[in-house]
């Protein structure tokens, strides 16, 4: 399996290359040349697959040139595995709430997020592919909350990797800051960038677009945009499915920003798996809700400041594989869209490829007012509490939306802890979440982390300084 740049003008690579670019050099990202199709057995012994067996399926499909399949089982068990840190052997465990309605629990791991579930797999990659080269790396990230503690949580300690996360100053809860700031790992470099998370993931794209910067440095990265991301999310999707499709598909609703989870469900669709409609429930930073219902992909002036954090975001970068698949997988007309995004804020998608997009998706936009009202209805009818992305999903199939009539189970992505936002989750159901066990001591540890300007010069500078990989 090789792989290929939505913009077409970079060359192909091998899966572990494309893992440890990250971006393609052209600025398109990563997709596979053609699409694996799931084997037969999984369907047939569904039962009885768990998250690590459908892990290692899609990581061996995907990857069948650098890894066999015993290769990817075994990196598929040590992150899902006995020995895991997720404190739920299940990894993404269903829990019903009503006659067809299912809540998807994605948030077991280290930092208590659905970002753990690819960070511990990606964790797993890095080792055996720098194992192979000898090579160190620099890997770079731009978080709206949960993507940074996923990755320190995965990568902290490492002799070969050096971590450095950027993350909206003032923009993220506490609970989230601090599993990136009090690592106490010498390999983390938090950076506090004074502006919104897409400012921080323009800088993030600024760094890879300088290709000396980025080659001397060993730039790798852990965004969405990563293939492993959507790789090892695309499991949960795939052991959802089966278990509860029977004869007929299944339903996601899944509380997006960047279009990366979202985009997994479409993977694993694409695999075979019985994934039906997926409903792309945003909050007020609705970029990928306007662009379903009415065709115009663009950006507004800024991000809103939500109670939904880890979702203010208005450019969705993994809507450009989207792009691609629906203008038939065209680069040339890729290309120029997003070459007009870059130029004026936004471009008309094309009709054949939004009519393509909304044959899978529906979408719709919840206000914190309903995000709060979700979890104040959950938690009633229920007993469950739920974060408040987490509770968009819930809204969102509670208002639904045009095309949305799914057929068959629904399933709810319930995509962190309450406990991340506990004076949120409070304020909503009258509940203060305490936080797991495993994370205790997390308000008693010492955080460290650096400020710097929205400048992506500035953190070349302060890159280029620190990392081990510089050559």
């Amino acid at each position: 399996m090789r792989y290929i740049s939505t913009r077409g003008e970079a060359p192909a690579v091998s899966f572990l290359d494309a893992i440890l670019r990250g971006l393609a050099p052209d600025g398109g990202l990563y997709v596979p040349e053609s699409w694996p199709s799931l084997r037969p057995y999984l369907r047939e012994n569904r039962g009885a697959m768990g998250h690590a067996g459908a892990a290692a399926e899609a990581l061996y499909l995907f990857a069948e040139d650098d890894l066999s399949f015993a290769g990817a089982a075994a990196l598929a068990n040590e992150a899902y595995g006995p020995e895991s840190r997720f404190a739920h052997p299940a990894i993404a465990p269903l829990k019903q709430l009503d006659g067809r309605t299912w809540l998807m629990e994605l948030f077991h791991g280290p930092s208590l997020a659905f970002k753990d579930v690819a960070m511990q797999l990606i964790g797993a990659l890095y080792t055996e592919a720098l194992a192979r080269s000898g090579a160190r790396l620099t890997v770079v990230c731009a978080t709206s909350g949960d993507t940074g503690g996923a990755a320190v949580e995965a990568l902290k300690g490492s002799e070969s990797v050096d971590l450095f996360v950027m993350l909206p100053k003032g923009r993220v809860s506490e609970v989230q800051r601090r599993f990136m700031t009090a690592s106490g790992a010498a390999n983390v470099h938090p950076i506090l960038i004074d502006g919104d998370f897409d400012d921080c993931q323009a800088i993030l794209k600024a760094l890879f677009a300088d290709r000396a910067f980025a080659e001397s440095a060993s730039l790798s990265g852990v965004n969405s945009i990563s293939w492993a991301r959507i790789v090892a999310q695309a499991a949960y999707f795939i052991t959802a499915s089966y278990a509860l499709g029977g004869d007929g598909p299944v339903n996601f609703v899944v509380p997006t920003g960047n279009f990366g989870d979202a985009f997994a469900g479409y993977v694993a669709k694409k695999m075979g798996a019985p994934v039906g409609r997926i409903l792309l429930a945003t909050n007020t930073n609705d970029i990928l809700a306007r662009t379903i219902a009415a065709g115009r992909y663009a950006r507004a002036a800024h991000s809103n400041a939500t109670i939904s954090p880890a979702m203010d975001i208005q450019v969705a970068s993994n809507f450009e594989r989207l792009v691609f698949e629906c203008t038939g997988r065209d680069p040339d007309r890729t290309r120029a869209l997003y070459a007009a995004f870059a130029q004026s804020g936004g471009f008309e998608v094309p009709a054949p490829a939004l009519d393509a997009m909304r044959e899978t998706f529906s979408a719709v936009a919840i206000s914190d007012d309903e995000t709060r009202a979700a979890m104040k209805a959950v938690h009633a009818s229920t007993g469950e509490l739920l974060c408040p992305h987490s509770a968009i999903a819930a809204a969102a199939a509670m208002k639904g939306a045009d095309g949305w009539n799914p057929d068959g189970p629904v399933v709810l992505l319930a995509t962190a802890h309450p406990a991340k936002f506990p004076d949120t989750v409070e304020v909503a159901t009258g509940v203060a979440p305490p936080l797991p066990a495993h994370c205790a001591t997390l308000y008693d540890r010492p955080e460290r982390a650096d400020s710097l300007p929205n400048d992506a010069e500035a953190v070349k500078r302060y890159v280029r300084e620190r990392t081990r990989a510089w050559r």
